[in-house]
């Protein structure tokens, strides 16, 4: 039956099942970060996948709210940490904005890449990129980045793998 055509108890539970049936698509979870003037920036994203093999290439979901989002439709430079399952601390501390005055990076061990973005130390899989166009996709904007380099890589370290309850929402 067409959704025009539900009643509302028929659409609510499409709509239940629809979330329940998107969060069970497994994601990664990556940290994308980048230099503002002085300032290290940091977003958590889940929604990182490789998108093309030559050249080397990644997609990077984002909510077309965030503050980053200009800076890569730019074509900026930035670096993804990809979670290993021995980083999960590190998910607590970049999963929401910090209070003002305050540092997510405080008290981290960082080393800086070329384009000057923070890498840390501790996570096994790290790439630099260089943004390269993006597409629209509702309330995301689907980022491609060229990676330009490998700056950490390590297969014995397991993925964090990611499963959301709801898939229509973070």
């Amino acid at each position: 039956m067409p959704a025009a055509d539900a009643s509302p108890s028929e659409s609510s539970a499409t709509s239940a099942a629809l979330a329940a049936a998107l969060g069970r698509i497994p994601s990664g979870l990556s940290l994308v970060m980048w230099r503002d003037g002085e300032a290290d920036r940091v977003m958590l994203a889940s929604w990182v996948m490789q998108a093309g093999f030559d050249p080397p290439a990644i997609s990077v979901a984002v909510e077309k709210s965030r503050d980053v989002l200009p800076f890569l439709q730019q074509g900026g430079r930035f670096v993804v940490h990809l979670l290993g399952s021995d980083n999960r601390g590190l998910i607590g501390r970049f999963a929401k904005p910090t209070p003002p005055g305050t540092s997510p990076f405080a008290g981290l061990d960082i080393e800086r890449s070329d384009c000057g973005a923070a890498v840390l130390a501790g996570v096994a899989n790290v790439l630099a990129c260089r943004a390269t166009g993006s597409c629209p996709a509702g309330d995301h904007e689907v980022v491609v980045a060229t990676v330009e380099r490998v700056i950490r890589s390590d297969d014995s370290v397991d993925p964090t793998v990611h499963i959301r309850k709801n898939g229509l929402r973070y």
